[in-house]
């Protein structure tokens, strides 16, 4: 017998949800495949099974909040893939009760035997109850006025519908259904732990922090340059729009360094590493931040091959609880071609975060020994919420400008 565990989810993290099994008791279970679904305060994983046999028992329901290290299911190795669990022990046999008692003698039969009474007539049978005042009846269904209406004004033949009602009549909700060719019950969705994590995160942010929001528009010419490299490094990596606005970012935080901190009680701490966190969409989980931990000295190619390993990661769900911790300054990307900024909210403890707009392709005026001229160009809005505990518009534009600054003067020639 294999004993499956909780096993460690990454520092700091002691506990988590089951939320759901994938196999039930009497399942045969192949090595690695994943077995359950454990959801942490930062993300939810897939378990794989640390064994290969028959799953016999489960010790942890869907719903249990467990401790690492934990038991929570057991796996008979020893099981065939056919085979199924062993069967419970039979249970004690009840005592057999006494033997009756000898039945009395049977009386003689009469010499002559008595009538046969006859059988009672069955009852008649019952009509059927008249059709309700104001209906009428359509090939044998019986339509009230309202569902006839909404039938004759969809153009369906009630024949086509299957009633829900009592006797299989049509009701109003059938008719409503069948007008509009899909269901018009109302949905109730629950929302997912990502989702209901997402929303206490950000509540919270909300309350705690008072925030800030400036924006800035800068130069975008070196997106030219990126495209004229073929968007990738040298390493065949992709490399996009928002990577070579976080290089800038980081090392501008060289110098506003306050914007790379955290609060802890009352105290803000000022971090010399910069773990910045990239914000991802999740289908099932709304968002998520995986964070790429000690993101200052690195070039534009080594952060690529970071940010895409992460990036795949969220899509095959094989993200850690490390992966999503740490992080002191956080990056909003685009969330589509046709975005001029986003308002984001400043994830917990940290006191600032960044988003990009789309780059955009516009006409701008350009100075030519003192002669004005309209040129094609590029730009792009840069965002900050930050909290106002921390610094004002005028420092945080401040921060804004100076990233602009680094993108103009980026040489992506010697980077990528």
């Amino acid at each position: 017998m294999v004993d499956v565990t909780l096993p460690s989810l990454g520092e700091s993290v002691t506990e988590g949800i089951i939320t759901r099994w994938f196999k039930q008791v009497g399942d045969s279970v192949a090595r690695d495949e994943p077995l359950f679904e454990v959801s942490t305060d930062k993300v939810d994983s897939e378990m794989p099974s640390p064994a290969a046999g028959v799953l016999t028992a489960i010790l942890a329901e869907e719903g249990d909040t467990v401790e690492t290290g934990s038991r929570v299911a057991v796996i008979d190795d020893a099981a065939s893939a056919t085979s199924s669990p062993a069967s419970p022990p039979p249970a004690t046999a009840a005592p057999a009760p006494p033997a009756p008692a000898s039945p009395p003698p049977t009386p003689p039969t009469p010499a002559s035997p008595l009538p046969t009474p006859a059988a009672p007539a069955p009852p008649p049978p019952t009509p059927a109850p008249p059709a309700p005042a104001g209906s009428e009846a359509s090939g044998g269904l019986v339509l009230s006025p309202v569902v006839r209406r909404i039938l004759a004004d969809g153009g369906v033949d009630a024949a086509t519908i299957q009633g829900t009602g009592p006797g299989g009549s049509i009701t109003r909700r059938d008719a409503e259904r069948a007008v509009a060719n899909g269901p018009t019950d109302d949905v109730v969705v629950p929302l997912s732990n990502g989702r209901r994590r997402m929303g206490h995160h950000m509540s919270e942010s909300s309350h705690v922090a008072p925030h800030g929001f400036v924006a800035v528009e800068v130069d975008g010419a070196v997106f030219a340059e990126l495209e004229s490299l073929g968007r990738v490094s040298r390493d065949g990596i992709a490399v996009s729009d928002e990577m070579v606005v976080a290089l800038a970012a980081v090392r501008a935080l060289g110098e506003f360094d306050f914007l790379n901190a955290t609060f802890a009680g009352d105290e803000l701490v000022v971090h010399r590493t910069v773990n910045l966190g990239f914000v991802r969409a999740a289908a099932a989980d709304g968002m998520l931040v995986p964070v790429v931990h000690a993101a200052a000295g690195l070039t534009l190619r080594a952060l690529a091959r970071r940010v895409v390993e992460l990036g795949e990661r969220v899509a095959s769900r094989q993200l850690t609880a490390d992966d999503l911790m740490g992080g002191t300054f956080t990056i909003v990307g685009a969330p589509s071609a046709h975005t001029l900024w986003t308002q984001p909210i400043i994830i917990q403890p940290q006191v600032a975060v960044l988003s990009v707009g789309a780059v955009r392709e516009v006409p701008v005026v350009a100075h030519d020994e003192g002669v004005a001229r309209v040129v094609p160009g590029r730009r792009v809005v840069l965002g900050l919420s930050f909290d106002h505990r921390v610094c004002e518009p005028v420092t945080a534009v401040g921060y804004l400008e100076r990233v602009g600054e680094l993108l103009a003067g980026m040489d992506l020639a010697s980077e990528h």
